[in-house]
């Protein structure tokens, strides 16, 4: 698996990046882009990294997002809570095998 650049929204845990290893995970606040909103967000992202993750279950109705050249993924789990998102680390890591630019990607629980 190609190593990814991704970047995790203000709204995860930022310990969610050590549960993937094999990819380089920053997160918002590292990249002191706190507050702004999702247009901006997504266009400083695009140019620096290639998979965004959010919980945020809006942002692909808020966002035309065909237009940004990011791969978006959205994780639905029952929390956002570190130890309901961790259960989702696999399904993550799947995802990430073939990330498509402009779009969002579901990843949820079976449960």
């Amino acid at each position: 698996m190609p190593r990814l650049r991704i970047l995790l929204d203000e709204c995860i845990d930022r310990r969610l990046a050590r549960a993937l290893p094999d990819h380089a995970v920053r997160t918002v606040a590292q990249m002191q882009w706190f507050g702004f909103k999702n247009g901006r967000l997504l266009m400083k992202a695009e140019k620096e990294f290639d998979v965004f993750v959010t919980v945020d279950r809006n942002l692909s109705f808020q966002q035309h997002l065909p237009g940004f050249r990011i791969a978006v993924l959205v994780l639905r789990a029952r929390t956002n809570r570190l130890i309901d998102l961790v259960k989702l680390v696999p399904r993550i890591e799947q995802a990430l095998l073939d990330p498509v630019a402009g779009v969002a990607t579901v990843v949820e629980t079976s449960d």
